[in-house]
Order: C-alpha cells, then structure tokens, then sequence
C-alpha cells in the first residue's frame, strides 16, 4: 500500500499538520508538534482552486471548432502549476458548429481519461444567449449573439454528455425567464451576466431562479444611470452570488472591496476569466474573426477598439492574492473565494474537505508572508511572488510536483 506523508500549515488556521495519504484517501491528520522556526519553513495545505470561468489558455480556446482531446488535456493539465485542480471550462458566444466543437471535444477527453473527468466540474455556456448591445456585450461577436433556444441547448447538451451545468445568459431577451425555468428544472445553475436589463427585469430572473451575477461590474455599458441600474440591482439581490474578476485591470481596487462589502465575502467568487492569450507574449492576435492584443501590462483588449477588454490573463493564484489587497478580507477568506464558495455554488462542497477520509484534492504551497499582497503582476508569464505551487492532488492522485521526491513515500 502507497503512503505519502506531507507535512503543512492549515490554510485556514495555520496550524501545522501531518496528513498522511493511503489508496488516494486522507488517511490521518495530526498535530506537528515544531517550534515556530520551523513552522516558518512549512508549506501550506488548501483546497485545490476551483475556477468556473475559464475559456483557455497558452493559445487554446474552449470554443474552437479545432478543439482536440489532446488539446483539452494539455490545456487542463497547463492550470496545475497555478493551483487549480477543478475547472468549468467556459465557452463563449459563437455558431452552433463552434460551440458543438467545443462541447463534443471536453465530453471526449472526460471519457478518455479519469483525472480529465475529475477535474471537469461541469461546463460552462456564457452565451450566447447575451445583450447585442455595445458594452454589455463586451467581446462577444455581434453575429453569434441570439435568443434562448431549448432545442439548440438540448442538442448542446446531448453532445456534452450532460455536462453543461452553468449558462450564464440577459434575462431580458425573449423568452429568456422561461428559459432560465427551464434550465434550473433541468439541474443547471443559471449565471446573468452581459445585460442591459432592468432592475425589474434582473429581479425577475432571480425569481425565475438565476443564483449568481457573472462578472460582475463587467460586460456593462461605460456609462449608466447613477441610479437605478442593473449592477445595483445584482449587488441588492441576496439570491445572487456574486464572481468577479480580480485581476486589477477589470475592477479597480476600490471597486472590488465595495462589492465584497455589499455582498459579503461569504458571496464572493473568485474566477480569473482566462483567456487564450494567458501565457502567451504580448502582442496582437486573432481569433474567430476577432483581433486582439495583449498589451505589456498584461490587458487584452479588442485590437480595434483598445478600451474594450476581451478576458484575462491574470491567473486564479494571483486574484486571490489580489483579493486580500483590494477587498482587505484575510488570506483564508480569500483562499475560500476560491475554494469553498464556488464548491458551494456548484453544489461540489464535498470536495472542499481536508479531513479524514476525504479524498485527497488539494494543494501544496509555499507563501511569501512578508510580501502576501504586493503589486499586480503585470503579465501572466512572471512568477507569482506571494504564492508558489508546489504540488496539486486531485482525486487522491498527486497530478504534479515542481520537483521530483517532495513528499515522504513508502
């Protein structure tokens, strides 16, 4: 029988900790009894990063009719080095042909390999049933952007295997509130995101039984009624969880601590909303028809129209460590930004667990205390200062190590 014994602080209570790992399970976890010196030089232990909201990454997209199992694999296995071990592959706003391409190829790569069907909470559909309006929109291309259509979700779905569990969507295009029914009967959680609906209309689609705000303060018009609006609203409903994108270029700061406070930490999710640019140098690229660029300091933007941003490159290492900076909240509060609280969402909590028993799904990482929220990193490519990955368990499985012979083994 394998046995591996890692030694670690608690992210939650920074107590030092043995846990010892057999046939992929949490065999035990007991006190390290070590002076503080040496308590200094321990790693820490969280939950491994769940991100609902990614749509690629090194120059692959989710929504590709190219998409490849090899691709997905390669794309997935790119996130352990950031700490992520759980993802929603996002796929945005595109054709049919596109989408069913994205869909069919992440179904296929689930039933080609167990840790690929594990790390695959569900997948995400933003779009492309979104505001056509300029703003809202955001980087969505126009010509995709369409009404709900239930015969097109089911033949979605029936190509994803089932794994379409979150759609975010504008309730305020026809037919969307039943839509919304629809999906919720079906077990799928609905997201609003990208619309230019009114408060009354936002509050009729929480009715309907949307339960979290994608984005939110993205995807907006520059420019909105002091009051009411559609951000107000999201940020009033209780019902609504709330994700934002953390990465100091799509919310400022201040931004970001105000709807921690409004909607409470205990309603925060954190997602980085990668795109395919994420890893990549800075420059101009294209994609589906749409000309991007990153620029230096680590933005993507439409290369037509640089003030629009067109998704991320700031990882989820880096927003949860932003997370403490901008919103002030602790390091084990924003760790569950991205841990716990999308678990919750998704109804996933049983893998946020680090007791006995439980499989093993986390990760292990070194912390520069002394540096915890420094400046934002201005390009995906640098190393993150405040948190360093040092190994990634997924299912019981170690998925990977930054260097060989880390942990005791017999």
């Amino acid at each position: 029988m394998l046995t591996t014994v890692i030694e670690a602080r608690r992210y939650e209570t920074g107590e030092p900790v043995r846990i010892t790992i057999q046939t992929g399970r949490i065999n035990r976890i007991v006190p390290l009894e070590i002076n503080d010196t040496a308590q200094r030089v321990l790693p820490w232990v969280a939950p491994g990063f769940l991100d609902i909201q990614i749509n690629g990454y090194n120059g692959c997209w989710f929504c590709d009719s190219s998409l490849t199992v090899e691709k997905v694999a390669q794309t997935l296995k790119a996130m352990f080095p950031f700490g992520v071990n759980q993802v929603c592959p996002t796929l945005t706003t595109h054709s049919f042909e596109f989408l069913a391409a994205g869909v069919t190829a992440i179904r296929r790569a689930c039933d080609s390999e167990r840790w690929i069907e594990d790390m695959v909470a569900c997948i995400h559909l933003e779009g492309p049933h979104i505001s056509p309006q300029d703003g809202p929109r955001g980087a969505h291309p126009q010509k995709h952007v369409r009404s709900p259509d239930w015969e097109e979700f089911c033949r979605l779905q029936e190509l994803a295997g089932g794994r379409i569990g979150l759609v975010t969507l504008a309730p305020e295009l026809p037919g969307a509130l039943d839509f919304i029914r629809q999906l919720v009967d079906s077990g799928i959680k609905v997201a609003i995101g990208h619309t230019a609906a009114s408060p009354e209309v936002i509050s009729a689609g929480v009715e309907s039984g949307a339960t979290l705000s994608t984005h939110l303060g993205n995807g907006a018009h520059g420019i909105l009624p002091r009051h009411p609006n559609y951000i107000w609203e999201q940020l009033a409903q209780d019902n609504l969880w709330a994700s934002i994108i953390c990465d100091g270029h799509h919310l400022s700061p201040s931004v970001v601590q105000t709807m921690v406070r409004a909607k409470k930490p205990e309603r925060i999710i954190l997602v980085s909303d990668a795109v395919a640019l994420a890893g990549l140098p800075p420059g101009k690229y294209e994609s589906g028809g749409v000309r991007v660029e990153l620029t230096e300091d680590g933005r993507t933007v439409l290369a037509d129209h640089p003030e629009l941003l067109a998704g991320a490159t700031c990882m989820l290492d880096r927003c949860v460590t932003n997370a403490c900076e901008f919103a002030g909240v602790g390091f084990s509060q924003a760790v569950q930004m991205a841990t716990r609280h999308p678990r919750q969402f998704l109804g996933l909590k049983e893998r946020d667990y680090l007791e006995e028993g439980s499989s093993a799904n986390f990760i292990v990482f070194s912390r520069d205390v002394s540096d915890q929220t420094t400046q934002i990193i201005s390009s995906s490519n640098e190393q993150n200062p405040s948190l360093k990955m040092q190994a990634v368990f997924l299912e019981g499985t170690l998925q990977w190590q930054r260097s060989e012979g880390m942990f005791a083994t017999s």
